[in-house]
């Protein structure tokens, strides 16, 4: 399949920290069978970081969302927390083992944002950043 073209993968992950090796690994994997192994290692960063943030923050199941398309990664983790993600301030004398997923997201991120998913008991939210193929 050539690089140009489109595509998407879905991957349902249980509320479990395995879940973020998990995806990582599979995140590697589609990469390199659509020959853009150039993006994994910052890819598996990003994904791992809203892997973890979903897993971490939240009682239910999460999922991991990669669609290329336009010469645009997406990554995108979707939770069952309604609660925005809030980055933290950039604090360089803090030495938190913690709290600095959204930070590397941002900072390596072309763009990233969030919105909110259903309604009622149903909802939940969708944390996605994007890589350009540059």
């Amino acid at each position: 399949m050539p690089e140009s073209e489109p595509w998407e993968y879905s991957l349902y992950i249980p509320n479990d920290p395995r879940a973020v090796t998990v995806g990582r690994r599979t995140l590697r994997l589609i990469l390199t069978v659509h020959n853009l192994i150039r993006l994994a290692d910052t890819a598996e960063l990003l994904a791992a970081e809203l892997v973890g943030n979903a897993v971490r923050h939240t009682k239910g199941p999460a999922g991991l969302r990669v669609r290329w398309a336009v010469g645009v990664l997406r990554l995108g983790a979707w939770d069952t927390s309604p609660e925005p993600p809030e980055p933290p301030a950039w604090n360089p004398e803090a030495a938190a083992e913690e709290g600095r997923g959204l930070l590397l997201v941002q900072a390596c991120a072309d763009e990233w944002g969030w919105h909110p998913l259903g309604s009622g008991a149903n909802r939940g939210k969708f944390v996605w950043c994007e890589l350009g193929a540059a």
